[in-house]
Protein backbone atom coordinates (compact mmCIF):
# COMPACT_ATOMS: atom_id res chain seq x y z
CA UNK A 1 0.00 0.00 0.00
CA UNK A 2 2.90 2.40 0.83
CA UNK A 3 3.88 2.42 -2.89
CA UNK A 4 1.05 4.15 -3.92
CA UNK A 5 1.12 6.73 -1.21
CA UNK A 6 2.76 10.08 -1.87
CA UNK A 7 4.15 12.60 0.26
CA UNK A 8 2.09 15.52 0.36
CA UNK A 9 4.78 18.21 1.06
CA UNK A 10 6.87 16.89 -1.96
CA UNK A 11 3.18 18.09 -4.22
CA UNK A 12 3.85 21.27 -5.83
CA UNK A 13 0.86 23.92 -6.73
CA UNK A 14 -0.69 23.57 -9.73
CA UNK A 15 -0.85 26.98 -11.08
CA UNK A 16 -3.79 28.04 -13.66
CA UNK A 17 -1.61 30.20 -16.75
CA UNK A 18 -4.03 32.51 -18.77
CA UNK A 19 -4.47 31.15 -22.79
CA UNK A 20 -2.15 33.15 -24.55
CA UNK A 21 -3.63 33.20 -27.76
CA UNK A 22 -1.05 32.55 -31.17
CA UNK A 23 -1.23 35.72 -33.21
CA UNK A 24 -2.98 33.49 -36.61
CA UNK A 25 -5.52 33.07 -34.29
CA UNK A 26 -6.60 36.30 -33.00
CA UNK A 27 -6.81 37.01 -37.03
CA UNK A 28 -9.15 34.31 -37.62
CA UNK A 29 -11.63 35.47 -34.44
CA UNK A 30 -11.44 38.79 -36.15
CA UNK A 31 -12.36 37.51 -39.84
CA UNK A 32 -15.48 35.68 -37.95
CA UNK A 33 -16.64 39.02 -36.11
CA UNK A 34 -16.48 40.50 -39.33
CA UNK A 35 -18.03 38.09 -41.21
CA UNK A 36 -21.07 38.41 -38.74
CA UNK A 37 -21.01 42.04 -39.13
CA UNK A 38 -21.25 41.72 -42.67
CA UNK A 39 -23.75 39.02 -43.07
CA UNK A 40 -26.26 41.10 -40.66
CA UNK A 41 -25.28 44.50 -42.55
CA UNK A 42 -26.25 42.23 -45.70
CA UNK A 43 -29.40 41.09 -43.81
CA UNK A 44 -30.48 44.38 -43.96
CA UNK A 45 -29.95 46.06 -46.80
CA UNK A 46 -32.01 45.51 -49.91
CA UNK A 47 -30.79 45.88 -53.40
CA UNK A 48 -33.83 46.98 -55.60
CA UNK A 49 -34.50 47.11 -59.93
CA UNK A 50 -32.17 49.87 -59.95
CA UNK A 51 -29.63 48.99 -57.88
CA UNK A 52 -29.68 50.90 -55.24
CA UNK A 53 -28.62 49.39 -52.05
CA UNK A 54 -31.01 50.58 -49.36
CA UNK A 55 -30.11 49.59 -45.73
CA UNK A 56 -33.53 49.35 -43.83
CA UNK A 57 -32.28 50.52 -39.89
CA UNK A 58 -36.28 50.39 -39.45
CA UNK A 59 -39.78 49.97 -40.59
CA UNK A 60 -40.88 52.56 -42.74
CA UNK A 61 -44.07 54.25 -42.11
CA UNK A 62 -45.46 56.69 -44.08
CA UNK A 63 -45.92 54.94 -47.75
CA UNK A 64 -46.52 56.34 -51.22
CA UNK A 65 -47.40 53.01 -53.40
CA UNK A 66 -47.12 54.43 -57.30
CA UNK A 67 -48.06 50.90 -58.84
CA UNK A 68 -51.05 48.87 -58.05
CA UNK A 69 -49.42 45.80 -57.38
CA UNK A 70 -47.23 47.52 -54.26
CA UNK A 71 -50.38 49.46 -53.08
CA UNK A 72 -52.20 45.44 -52.80
CA UNK A 73 -49.60 44.37 -51.29
CA UNK A 74 -49.20 46.30 -48.45
CA UNK A 75 -52.67 46.09 -47.57
CA UNK A 76 -52.28 42.30 -47.47
CA UNK A 77 -49.57 42.34 -44.98
CA UNK A 78 -51.73 44.76 -42.96
CA UNK A 79 -50.00 48.41 -43.28
CA UNK A 80 -53.05 50.01 -43.95
CA UNK A 81 -52.57 53.09 -41.36
CA UNK A 82 -48.38 53.02 -42.85
CA UNK A 83 -49.89 54.09 -46.62
CA UNK A 84 -50.36 57.97 -46.90
CA UNK A 85 -50.91 57.67 -50.58
CA UNK A 86 -51.47 55.62 -53.33
CA UNK A 87 -51.75 55.65 -57.37
CA UNK A 88 -54.13 57.04 -58.97
CA UNK A 89 -55.52 54.34 -60.68
CA UNK A 90 -55.35 52.15 -57.55
CA UNK A 91 -58.69 50.81 -57.40
CA UNK A 92 -57.88 48.04 -55.11
CA UNK A 93 -58.97 46.98 -51.91
CA UNK A 94 -61.66 49.32 -51.45
CA UNK A 95 -59.34 50.78 -48.62
CA UNK A 96 -57.68 52.64 -51.61
CA UNK A 97 -60.77 54.89 -51.82
CA UNK A 98 -59.79 57.18 -48.38
CA UNK A 99 -56.10 57.15 -50.09
CA UNK A 100 -54.71 60.43 -50.98
CA UNK A 101 -53.78 60.15 -54.78
CA UNK A 102 -50.36 60.06 -56.48
CA UNK A 103 -48.93 60.13 -59.77
CA UNK A 104 -45.36 60.43 -60.71
CA UNK A 105 -46.78 63.01 -63.50
CA UNK A 106 -47.50 65.60 -59.94
CA UNK A 107 -44.84 68.00 -59.13
CA UNK A 108 -42.59 67.03 -56.40
CA UNK A 109 -43.66 69.65 -53.91
CA UNK A 110 -46.83 67.45 -53.51
CA UNK A 111 -44.94 64.56 -52.23
CA UNK A 112 -42.53 66.52 -50.51
CA UNK A 113 -45.28 68.59 -48.05
CA UNK A 114 -47.03 64.87 -47.13
CA UNK A 115 -43.62 64.05 -45.64
CA UNK A 116 -43.42 60.58 -46.49
CA UNK A 117 -40.14 58.22 -45.80
CA UNK A 118 -40.91 55.88 -48.32
CA UNK A 119 -41.94 56.05 -52.41
CA UNK A 120 -42.53 52.94 -53.96
CA UNK A 121 -41.99 52.82 -57.74
CA UNK A 122 -41.77 50.09 -60.79
CA UNK A 123 -39.19 50.44 -63.44
CA UNK A 124 -41.23 52.18 -66.16
CA UNK A 125 -40.98 55.24 -63.76
CA UNK A 126 -37.16 54.80 -63.17
CA UNK A 127 -36.83 54.73 -66.79
CA UNK A 128 -39.30 57.24 -68.03
CA UNK A 129 -39.30 60.01 -65.10
CA UNK A 130 -35.60 59.61 -63.74
CA UNK A 131 -35.61 63.92 -62.84
CA UNK A 132 -39.00 63.11 -60.67
CA UNK A 133 -37.29 60.33 -58.87
CA UNK A 134 -33.83 62.43 -58.55
CA UNK A 135 -36.06 65.04 -57.16
CA UNK A 136 -37.94 62.79 -54.41
CA UNK A 137 -34.27 61.36 -53.41
CA UNK A 138 -32.76 65.00 -53.66
CA UNK A 139 -34.93 65.80 -50.71
CA UNK A 140 -34.59 62.78 -48.51
CA UNK A 141 -37.12 60.53 -49.07
CA UNK A 142 -36.31 56.50 -50.19
CA UNK A 143 -37.11 55.78 -53.19
CA UNK A 144 -37.47 51.75 -54.02
CA UNK A 145 -38.16 50.35 -57.39
CA UNK A 146 -39.46 46.49 -57.87
CA UNK A 147 -41.64 44.48 -60.00
CA UNK A 148 -40.77 40.78 -60.46
CA UNK A 149 -41.32 39.26 -63.60
CA UNK A 150 -41.48 35.45 -62.48
CA UNK A 151 -43.05 33.67 -59.34
CA UNK A 152 -39.66 33.14 -57.88
CA UNK A 153 -39.13 37.12 -57.96
CA UNK A 154 -42.79 37.18 -56.73
CA UNK A 155 -41.90 35.47 -53.82
CA UNK A 156 -38.83 37.55 -52.98
CA UNK A 157 -40.43 40.42 -53.41
CA UNK A 158 -42.86 39.68 -50.92
CA UNK A 159 -40.05 39.43 -48.51
CA UNK A 160 -38.41 42.58 -49.57
CA UNK A 161 -41.63 44.54 -48.85
CA UNK A 162 -41.99 42.81 -45.50
CA UNK A 163 -38.29 43.64 -44.55
CA UNK A 164 -39.19 47.18 -45.59
CA UNK A 165 -41.81 47.69 -43.27
CA UNK A 166 -41.44 45.48 -40.46
CA UNK A 167 -43.66 42.69 -41.84
CA UNK A 168 -41.44 40.14 -42.15
CA UNK A 169 -43.44 37.05 -40.59
CA UNK A 170 -46.73 38.18 -42.36
CA UNK A 171 -44.71 38.50 -45.78
CA UNK A 172 -43.48 34.91 -44.68
CA UNK A 173 -46.81 33.67 -44.24
CA UNK A 174 -48.30 35.13 -47.41
CA UNK A 175 -45.55 33.20 -49.38
CA UNK A 176 -46.19 29.87 -47.42
CA UNK A 177 -50.02 30.39 -48.07
CA UNK A 178 -49.64 30.89 -51.71
CA UNK A 179 -47.54 27.95 -52.37
CA UNK A 180 -49.92 25.58 -50.38
CA UNK A 181 -52.69 26.74 -52.14
CA UNK A 182 -50.60 26.34 -55.70
CA UNK A 183 -49.75 22.72 -54.03
CA UNK A 184 -53.64 21.80 -53.97
CA UNK A 185 -54.31 23.37 -57.61
CA UNK A 186 -51.38 21.10 -59.11
CA UNK A 187 -52.69 18.13 -57.31
CA UNK A 188 -55.72 18.45 -58.82
CA UNK A 189 -54.74 19.47 -61.95
CA UNK A 190 -52.92 15.91 -62.14
CA UNK A 191 -56.23 14.07 -62.39
CA UNK A 192 -57.29 15.89 -65.88
CA UNK A 193 -57.07 13.16 -67.84
CA UNK A 194 -56.85 15.62 -71.67
CA UNK A 195 -55.29 19.21 -70.86
CA UNK A 196 -56.57 21.91 -72.92
CA UNK A 197 -53.85 23.43 -75.46
CA UNK A 198 -54.32 27.62 -74.67
CA UNK A 199 -53.49 30.38 -76.58
CA UNK A 200 -52.91 33.14 -73.92
CA UNK A 201 -53.18 36.70 -75.58
CA UNK A 202 -51.43 39.99 -73.79
CA UNK A 203 -52.38 42.66 -76.16
CA UNK A 204 -54.84 42.16 -79.18
CA UNK A 205 -53.88 45.30 -81.04
CA UNK A 206 -50.47 44.23 -81.09
CA UNK A 207 -50.23 40.20 -81.71
CA UNK A 208 -48.36 39.92 -78.26
CA UNK A 209 -48.09 36.76 -76.03
CA UNK A 210 -46.62 36.14 -72.94
CA UNK A 211 -43.79 34.43 -72.63
CA UNK A 212 -42.88 31.23 -70.97
CA UNK A 213 -41.93 31.39 -66.76
CA UNK A 214 -44.29 34.68 -66.74
CA UNK A 215 -47.03 35.02 -63.83
CA UNK A 216 -49.90 34.63 -66.52
CA UNK A 217 -48.52 31.44 -67.70
CA UNK A 218 -47.44 30.19 -64.51
CA UNK A 219 -50.97 30.69 -63.64
CA UNK A 220 -52.33 28.79 -67.53
CA UNK A 221 -50.11 25.85 -66.55
CA UNK A 222 -50.95 25.66 -62.95
CA UNK A 223 -54.63 25.39 -63.76
CA UNK A 224 -53.58 22.38 -66.13
CA UNK A 225 -53.41 24.29 -69.39
CA UNK A 226 -50.65 23.75 -71.87
CA UNK A 227 -49.21 26.85 -73.56
CA UNK A 228 -49.38 26.71 -77.16
CA UNK A 229 -47.10 29.78 -77.97
CA UNK A 230 -43.89 27.99 -75.68
CA UNK A 231 -42.02 29.05 -78.74
CA UNK A 232 -42.61 32.98 -77.62
CA UNK A 233 -39.44 34.87 -76.94
CA UNK A 234 -39.67 38.13 -74.67
CA UNK A 235 -39.15 41.92 -76.26
CA UNK A 236 -37.08 44.06 -74.43
CA UNK A 237 -36.73 42.50 -71.35
CA UNK A 238 -40.30 42.14 -70.47
CA UNK A 239 -42.47 39.39 -70.15
CA UNK A 240 -44.80 40.17 -73.43
CA UNK A 241 -43.44 38.48 -76.77
CA UNK A 242 -44.47 39.62 -80.16
CA UNK A 243 -46.73 36.22 -81.55
CA UNK A 244 -47.89 37.76 -85.08
CA UNK A 245 -51.23 36.42 -86.95
CA UNK A 246 -49.09 33.94 -88.86
CA UNK A 247 -47.57 32.47 -85.96
CA UNK A 248 -51.22 32.10 -84.63
CA UNK A 249 -52.84 30.85 -87.38
CA UNK A 250 -49.88 28.00 -87.83
CA UNK A 251 -51.10 26.69 -84.60
CA UNK A 252 -54.76 27.59 -85.49
CA UNK A 253 -55.88 23.23 -85.17
CA UNK A 254 -54.22 22.57 -81.93
CA UNK A 255 -55.74 26.08 -79.97
CA UNK A 256 -58.54 24.24 -77.64
CA UNK A 257 -59.07 27.73 -75.56
CA UNK A 258 -58.46 31.22 -77.02
CA UNK A 259 -58.15 33.46 -73.57
CA UNK A 260 -57.55 37.18 -73.50
CA UNK A 261 -56.42 39.36 -70.34
CA UNK A 262 -58.33 42.14 -70.11
CA UNK A 263 -57.96 45.75 -68.89
CA UNK A 264 -56.04 48.99 -69.19
CA UNK A 265 -53.31 47.21 -70.82
CA UNK A 266 -55.91 44.83 -73.18
CA UNK A 267 -59.15 46.73 -73.43
CA UNK A 268 -60.49 44.41 -75.83
CA UNK A 269 -63.94 42.66 -76.49
CA UNK A 270 -64.75 39.06 -77.28
CA UNK A 271 -66.41 40.28 -80.81
CA UNK A 272 -62.92 42.23 -81.49
CA UNK A 273 -61.31 38.45 -81.31
CA UNK A 274 -63.88 36.50 -83.17
CA UNK A 275 -63.96 39.02 -85.96
CA UNK A 276 -60.36 39.31 -86.47
CA UNK A 277 -59.85 38.53 -90.15
CA UNK A 278 -58.08 35.34 -90.54
CA UNK A 279 -59.41 33.95 -87.21
CA UNK A 280 -62.35 31.98 -88.28
CA UNK A 281 -60.14 29.14 -88.93
CA UNK A 282 -58.78 28.75 -84.86
CA UNK A 283 -60.03 25.65 -83.39
CA UNK A 284 -61.37 27.94 -80.11
CA UNK A 285 -63.31 30.42 -82.66
CA UNK A 286 -65.18 27.71 -84.16
CA UNK A 287 -65.84 25.68 -80.74
CA UNK A 288 -66.70 29.16 -78.77
CA UNK A 289 -63.58 28.67 -76.38
CA UNK A 290 -63.19 32.53 -76.45
CA UNK A 291 -62.83 33.86 -72.75
CA UNK A 292 -61.38 37.04 -71.31
CA UNK A 293 -60.48 36.98 -67.76
CA UNK A 294 -59.34 40.51 -65.61
CA UNK A 295 -55.46 42.01 -65.91
CA UNK A 296 -55.54 42.16 -62.33
CA UNK A 297 -55.67 38.82 -61.32
CA UNK A 298 -53.16 37.32 -64.02
CA UNK A 299 -50.75 39.91 -64.61
CA UNK A 300 -49.78 40.81 -61.33
CA UNK A 301 -47.39 40.05 -58.72
CA UNK A 302 -49.93 39.97 -55.51
CA UNK A 303 -52.19 37.21 -53.81
CA UNK A 304 -54.88 37.76 -56.11
CA UNK A 305 -52.64 35.63 -58.41
CA UNK A 306 -54.51 32.37 -57.02
CA UNK A 307 -57.98 33.76 -57.91
CA UNK A 308 -56.48 33.60 -61.20
CA UNK A 309 -55.45 30.41 -61.29
CA UNK A 310 -59.05 29.07 -59.84
CA UNK A 311 -60.49 31.22 -62.53
CA UNK A 312 -58.76 29.68 -65.47
CA UNK A 313 -59.31 26.39 -64.19
CA UNK A 314 -62.78 26.85 -64.31
CA UNK A 315 -63.18 28.28 -67.76
CA UNK A 316 -60.84 24.78 -69.15
CA UNK A 317 -62.68 22.38 -66.87
CA UNK A 318 -65.88 23.55 -64.77
CA UNK A 319 -66.43 19.81 -63.78
CA UNK A 320 -62.96 20.02 -62.08
CA UNK A 321 -63.02 23.39 -60.76
CA UNK A 322 -66.32 23.69 -59.95
CA UNK A 323 -65.65 22.38 -56.14
CA UNK A 324 -63.21 25.19 -55.59
CA UNK A 325 -64.35 28.23 -53.77
CA UNK A 326 -62.34 30.97 -54.51
CA UNK A 327 -63.48 33.45 -52.19
CA UNK A 328 -63.01 30.74 -49.16
CA UNK A 329 -59.75 29.20 -50.44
Amino acid sequence: MSMFRQNKSTLKPYRVRPYKAKPYKWLVLAWCCAMIFASQCLADTIIDSRSRQINVQRPFKRIISLYGAHTENLFSLGLEDQIIGVSVNDSFPDQVQGKMKFSYHDDPEKFIANMPDLVLIRPMIDNGYPNFVKQLEKYGITVVSLQPATILEMYEYWLTLGKLTGKERQAQKMVSDFQEKTAMINTLAQGIPQKKKVYFQAIHSRMKTFTPGSMPIFALETAGGINVAADARASRSTNIAIYGKEQILDKASKIDVFLAQKGIMNPVHKEQIINEPGFKIIKAIKNNQVFLIDENIVSRPVPRLYTGIVTIGKLLYPDIFSQLNIEKD
